[in-house]
This record gives structure tokens, sequence and C-alpha cells, in this order.
């Protein structure tokens, strides 16, 4: 066990050397596309370049690692609950250091997580999936826990979790060689953000801090406008690696000095945009929750001359999201729109509108089914184009030439069931 009396920076240290034995120092990168975007100097510091592409490993190993004793670790339990990056941490951990660990996930969690939280933890853990939304999977691993006196690992709510989070501070400081004058922090439950913010304020206290929550999951800026953490009436998912719907009571107690104006929210669609962004101009592969703080550089004002560190919080991307990541970004960028239109039943109707698409205009989807004794139908249509103007002017078009249609790209409620 470790001192109980030393420093926080101490105890970062002594986990930042610790951890070591799994990995080397995350790369922190300059970013020549997004420094001269922004006019600023901008670093990424990879944290989706960890064994398990994202910085959770940092804090469940160090949980881990005070709660294996010597000799000891085959007779160690641990249980997690999870259906991400905080499983593959605990994952990993458990067959670094030999322990058992019962990962709990939703019977709704993608394949492909499962999968590759059974490859980091290979013979070590067993997966048991239970509960449609993640609230009953946490009970049941709590109670799992509890009746077979297992050690259960906290996402991010753990003093210890904290702490090997903070690595990240560390190793930022140490690469760049001095304090940045800004650094951008994801936040989904915070536990980074609180191991990073603390750490700095005992070595680096002039660096300023941003933060970067989902539009969806806004449980920092919630608890900040209330004074203590409040319970979201509901989440998008979407970010999932940072759709927390309570901020963690430990990671609070260390962010409540900040403002809820420090706290700066990505539009989901517009993470989309970000992730193609990095993609196709920098070749790297970002989830949303790894986008989070590339995404709202352009909300934190004018950054000229400024030295800032983004944290890229997570790798783990699934390619067949890929076309719904495409089609989000296209919807916020105002190049891809979808309307019902109503047609007339009668011969020439539809080469009547398709005459009034410009050369840059697409037809992305068309669904019409002829109905009997109607003199008009609705046509399900999708319309890509290289410019949100030439949407605006198509509208003009179909005004004048007196078609009736419904923009539908941002209902919610129709897009979702026809689109």
């Amino acid at each position: 066990m470790e001192n109980a009396a030393l420093s926080f920076p101490a105890l970062v240290r002594n986990a930042e050397a610790a951890i070591r034995d799994l990995f080397e120092p995350m790369p922190l990168q300059r970013n020549d596309h997004l420094s001269a975007k922004f006019g600023a100097d901008i670093w990424l510091k990879r944290e989706d370049l960890t064994p398990v592409r994202s910085y959770k490993l940092r804090g469940a190993f160090n949980a881990m690692r005070k709660l294996v004793a010597p000799g000891q670790a085959t007779n160690a339990h641990f249980v997690c609950a999870s259906a991400g990056n905080h499983a593959q941490g605990v994952a990993y951990a458990c067959r670094h250091f030999g322990a058992k660990g019962t990962i709990f996930m939703p019977v709704t969690t993608p394949r492909q997580k499962i999968d590759k939280t059974k490859v980091f933890g290979g013979d070590a853990i067993e997966i048991v999936l239970t509960g449609d939304y993640f609230d009953q999977t946490l009970a049941a691993s709590q109670a799992f826990a509890a009746e077979r006196g297992a050690q259960f690992l906290a996402p991010f709510d753990s003093a210890d979790v904290i702490e090997g989070q903070a690595t990240v501070g560390l190793e930022m400081l140490e690469q760049l060689g001095e304090a940045p004058d800004l650094v951008v922090l994801p936040v989904g439950g915070g536990g980074l953000a609180a191991g990073v913010t603390r750490y700095f304020a005992e070595v680096a206290p002039d660096t300023q801090f941003a933060f970067a929550e989902p539009l969806g999951g806004a449980s920092l800026q919630a608890a900040l406008q209330q004074g203590a953490p409040v319970a979201l009436p509901a989440v998008d998912n979407f970010v999932d690696g940072a759709a927390v719907a309570r901020i963690g009571a430990l990671p609070f107690e260390a962010l409540r000095r900040f403002s809820p104006q420090d706290v700066h929210l990505a539009p989901e669609d517009r993470i989309c945009t970000t992730m193609l962004e990095m993609l196709n101009h920098e070749g790297v592969v970002l989830e949303p929750a790894g986008a989070l703080a590339i995404d709202v550089l352009g909300d934190l004002g004018d950054l000229s001359g400024k030295r800032v560190v983004c944290v890229c919080s997570g790798g783990n991307f699934d390619f067949e999201r890929l076309p719904e990541v495409k089609e989000r970004a296209q919807r916020f960028a105002g190049v891809k729109k979808y309307f019902v239109l109503r047609l007339p039943q009668r011969p020439g109707a539809l080469r009547d509108f398709l005459e009034l698409l410009g050369p840059d205009d697409d037809v992305a989807r068309f669904e019409y089914l002829k109905k009997s004794a109607r003199n008009f139908g609705s046509i399900l249509l999708g319309i890509e184009t290289s410019a949100p103007e030439n949407l605006t002017t198509l509208k003009a078009r179909l005004d004048q030439a007196g078609f009736v249609y419904r923009d539908i790209t941002n209902d919610d409620i129709l897009a979702e069931l026809l689109v």
C-alpha cells in the first residue's frame, strides 16, 4: 500500500511509473492542420493509441494494482459494468495481473465490443450479458460483486481511478516541456477531467481548462449550474464513450471550482463532421467521444498564438458506423436533406420534378408507391448536393413550381421513423 500522506502529484508519479509495465507514454503530437485552421499551436494527446485505444486502462490498472496483494493475484476477483472502454481496460488489466474478472454488459451491446473485450481479457475474464439498459446492468453487477465478495471497479467515481487518469496530465507536461496555455478535456463521468485538473492545479496552476461534453449528455454543465451532481432526464447515447446521465460525485468535487461557461457542448451531428475531418485529413480514427475535445475548438473564442492541448480520448470506432457518421455529418453541414414531397399522380409529374434539380443535386433516397383512387401521392426524398445554398435554391424552385413538400431533415421523430 502507498503512503496515504503522499501528495497528489507524488501519487500520480507512482501511478505513472507503474503504468510503464503496460505501455510507454502515449504520443503528444503537434497537429499542423488544426494549428493552421485556428491560428494556434494545437497539440493532440493521443490516448486513442493505448493498448485498448482509450485512457480508461490507466484508471482501471491503477485501482487494481493497489488491491492485488503480491503473489495473490490469482485470488483476486474484479467486477465491472460497462459497454465500452472501461470494460476493455478492466479486461486488459485482469489479464496483466492474472486476476479473475467478471464484466457485465447490456444485452444490447454490439457484438464487436463484446468480441474486443474478450480479446483484451482472454481467459482471465467472463462476460455476462444482462439488462436492456445500463442501469439494469450496473445493478446486477453490484449485486453480483456483493454476493461473491468481489471488488467492484467503478469507471470514474473512485479516487484510485482518478489518480490513474491524472497520468495523462503528467505525461503531457513532461512531453511538452512547459505548461500549455489551455487544455481541452472531454467529459463523461468526469474521472479524466478531475485527475488532470487536480494535477495541474498543483504543478502548473496557470494553465486554463475547457471541457467538452456531448450536447445530449451534458452532466457536468448541469451539475455546475445546480451546484451538485444531478441526473439528466434523458441522454443521447450516440457519443457512447461520454454519454453519462450523472457526473461522478468524486469527480465533481474536483471540478466544482469551474464555471458552467467553461463547459462547451458538442452537437452529436457536428462531432461526426470532426470525425470525418480527422479521418480524411489526418488519417486519425476517433470514436465520437475521442473527437469531443477537437470538436469544440471553434467554440473557444480567439486561440491565436495560444498553445492548446486536446486529449483524444478514444479510438474504438466500429467502421460499420461510418455510413451513419457520414449521414449525420452531411445533414449538419446542410448538404443533405430529406423531404416528403406531394406529387400529382399523373404521367410526367416525376419528370417535372426532376427538371428542377440543379447540376450538383443528386437523388440519394426515393420511395414512392402509387396508390389507386388518389390524385396525389407522397414521396420520401433524399437529396445530396455540394453546397448548402444549392438546397436553398431548390426549395425556391419547388415553391415557384407549386410543389407541396415538407422538410423533415431536423424532425427527429419523422427522421427516425422514415430515414
